[in-house]
């Protein structure tokens, strides 16, 4: 069995993900797609303080880029929407296995709550599809609202928005395009005509059994090195892995076996990543980003992964009740050259071209040397210039002369 420092287990994950160098040269179109096929997904929510997350987490790993360009993929068909994590983009080539695996997702929330609809609301829900089907693809914001109500979530949506998602989630219709980012709608069959490649009728014919190992598969690919107990939450996939279910996968050559230092448990590798294991297990592989991550990065959105990977806390305070907030609503983990060193409540003011950080947060016991706040410096300079926003706004900051450090770095601070 290879071991591993926990050092090197964390800059496997870094490079499985996509984020322990800078990017070799300026990013193309198809660097959208080979990203999210790195990654297997990409989650897709609409806050947008920041850059929305699925381009957040882009720019992470790509650099500058054409936020206009993920949008192009969807409406080209080389990527698609579907549940995954959640609400996901996933490659094209993917797309055959979580269609296949939808029918077997029954427990998933969307899909009890959409066939819920469906018994509650046929008359409604059937006459949408069927709108669909004769005049062609829709928006919800093609449908009038008749009156706003107080709830949050589905509730509060008019009943042909809660109509649309919930034959989403129930795989009838499918997001041809967004405009605006705003979702447009149509027949799944028509959709999927348009995937490239074209999608592949084998995942259709395998049992549970065989679709769940995929993604098993895929979710160690995607991680890098993973405990059992992280692997079921990347696709939402129930019950629990554990490592008796793995087993096989190792004996099969599928998956190999290693020891993490203060691990208690194995740590799995996927075979794609043999190369990279042994890069890893000899100290070959360097970490020399830094950049700013998405509170949705596939990187931290498992608190109990990143707490063990990485020694950080997190938790997505956006939906904590403001008086509960310890850092703020939209707090973005500074990456810094294999550790997460911080975080920073960001807002992009795009009307006046100011990205302002309310705050900036150093975990304890870093230590701002000359070299961390230069790579710090740019990396938020960086973003916010992506952003076009490139005056930078700086609020407070923990240690407090931090602040003086950091401006030293930048023009135009406000």
């Amino acid at each position: 069995m290879q071991r591993l420092t926990l050092v090197q287990a964390q800059r496997l994950q870094l490079a499985a993900q996509g984020l322990l160098r800078p990017p070799r040269r300026r990013a193309r179109r198809s660097d959208v797609v080979n990203a999210i096929s790195r990654m297997r997904l990409l989650q897709i929510d609409t806050i947008h303080v920041v850059a929305r997350s699925p381009y957040l987490v882009l720019h992470s790993r790509l650099g500058d880029y054409e936020p206009t360009w993920l949008d192009d993929a969807l409406a080209e068909g080389r990527i698609a929407e579907c549940w995954a994590h959640e609400a996901c983009f996933v490659p094209a080539a993917d797309y055959a296995w979580h269609r296949a695996w939808s029918a077997r997702r029954g427990a998933h929330w969307a899909h009890r709550h959409a066939e819920r609809m469906h018994r509650e609301q046929r008359e409604g829900m059937d006459g949408l599809l069927e709108r669909v089907r004769t005049g062609g693809p829709v928006r919800a914001a093609d449908f009038e609202r008749e009156e706003r109500g107080a709830a949050s979530g589905w509730w509060s949506w008019k009943p042909e928005k809660r109509w649309l998602e919930a034959w989403f989630a129930l795989g009838e219709l499918m997001v041809s395009r967004r405009e605006r980012f705003q979702r447009v709608y149509d027949l799944a069959e028509r959709v999927i005509e348009r995937l490239q490649p074209p999608l592949d009728p084998a995942p259709r014919q395998l049992d549970h059994e065989s679709l769940r190992r995929r993604f098993i598969l895929d979710s160690v690919r995607a991680l890098g090195v993973t405990q059992a107990r992280w692997i079921a939450d990347y696709y939402r996939l129930k019950p629990a892995v554990t490592d008796r279910e793995l087993a096989p996968l190792v004996a099969s050559g599928e998956l190999v076996e290693v020891a993490v230092a203060d691990w208690k448990v194995p740590g799995y590798v996927h075979a794609d990543h043999g190369d990279l294991l042994a890069q890893a297990s000899r100290g070959g592989l360097r970490a020399t980003y830094t950049t700013l991550l998405s509170p949705f990065d596939p990187l931290v959105w498992d608190r109990a992964r990143a707490q063990a990977m990485f020694g950080f806390e997190y938790t997505i305070e956006c939906y904590v009740p403001a008086a509960k907030r310890r850092y703020g609503y939209y707090v973005l983990p500074i990456l810094r050259r294999g550790r997460l060193v911080g975080r920073l409540d960001a807002k992009a003011h795009r009307a006046d071209g100011v990205f302002e950080v309310k705050a900036l947060y150093l975990e304890e016991g870093e230590t701002p040397t000359e070299d961390w706040v230069a790579d710090v410096a740019e990396a938020i300079a960086a973003t916010a210039r992506w952003h076009g926003t490139p005056a930078i706004r700086l609020g407070r900051c923990r240690p407090a002369g931090l602040a003086a450090a950091l401006r030293a770095h930048w023009r135009g601070v406000i």
